[in-house]
C-alpha cells in the first residue's frame, strides 16, 4: 500500500515530458582577436570544485551502514531531481490555465500518464528507500512531500497519506537538514561526491547551506551515537 502511495506522490509532482535544445557558446565567444592577440572579452563562471577527505569510519558497523546509504541514496535520488524538475514544469503550465475545472483535469492527466510511466520502478523501493526519496524531494524543492500533496490534491488526501504512512514508520513530513542531523549530512556527502564523479547530474539544492561548511562542522564535531 505504501509503495502505491509513493509512487502516488511522485506522479502529483511530475508534467508532461519534453525535451529542449540548450545551446553553448564556443570558447572562441569569449575571446576578442585583436592584431593576432587574443583578449579575455568576459569571465568564464566555473562550478564549485570541491576537494573530498578520505572517508574514515570509525569501525566496520559505521562503514557497512554508510555504503548502504550510498547505495539508497543514489538509487533514489534520480526520481526527486525529476520530481523538483516536473514541479516547476507542471505550475508553469497550470498558471496559464484559468479554468479550475480545466486545471483539475489536465493534472489528473498528467497523473495517469505518469503513473503509467514509472509507478513500477517507484513500487519497488524499500521502505527505507521511501524515507530517503521523501528527504530528498525536500532538497530539492523546498516543500515536504505532504505539504506538496496538500497542494495538489487536499488537506484530506495528504492527511490520509501521512497516517497511513506512518503504521510503515515513514513520515511524508520529514525534512532534509544536514546542517544538524548527521544522517542528512552524509546524504549530501554522498550526493557531493557523486556529483563530482559524474555518477549522478547535478542538481543544486533550493535550501540554504554550504556543503564545505558543513564537511568542517562535521569532521571535528564527535561522532553520533546509532540510536
Amino acid at each position: 500500500m505504501l509503495k502505491y502511495q509513493i509512487a502516488a506522490i511522485i506522479s502529483l509532482l511530475v508534467c508532461s515530458v519534453f525535451s529542449q535544445e540548450i545551446s553553448k557558446d564556443s570558447v572562441a565567444d569569449y575571446y576578442v582577436r585583436f592584431e593576432g592577440d587574443s583578449i579575455l572579452r568576459s569571465s568564464i563562471e566555473l562550478d564549485e570544485v570541491y576537494i573530498f577527505g578520505k572517508l574514515e569510519f570509525a569501525d566496520r558497523r559505521e562503514r557497512l551502514r554508510y555504503y548502504v546509504l550510498r547505495r539508497k541514496t543514489l538509487k533514489v535520488y534520480p526520481y526527486a531531481k525529476l520530481a523538483a524538475e516536473r514541479l516547476v514544469e507542471l505550475n508553469d503550465s497550470l498558471d496559464k490555465i484559468k479554468r479550475k475545472r480545466h486545471r483539475k483535469r489536465y493534472t489528473k492527466k498528467v497523473q495517469k500518464y505518469i503513473e503509467g510511466e514509472f509507478s513500477e520502478e517507484l513500487k519497488k523501493l524499500t521502505r527505507t528507500e521511501g524515507q530517503i526519496l521523501v528527504k530528498l524531494i525536500y532538497r530539492q524543492t523546498g516543500k515536504t512531500a505532504f505539504n506538496l500533496v496538500k497542494e495538489l490534491r487536499s488537506g484530506w488526501r495528504a492527511f490520509w497519506y501521512n497516517t497511513t504512512a506512518k503504521a510503515f514508520k515513514i513520515s511524508i513530513k520529514e525534512e532534509f537538514h544536514p546542517e544538524y542531523i548527521h544522517e542528512d549530512y552524509l546524504i549530501e556527502d554522498i550526493l557531493q561526491r557523486a556529483f563530482a564523479a559524474d555518477k549522478l547530474e547535478r542538481q543544486n539544492s533550493v535550501l540554504d547551506y554550504d556543503y564545505a561548511l558543513l564537511s568542517n562542522k562535521w569532521k571535528n564535531a564527535p561522532s553520533p551515537k546509532k540510536k
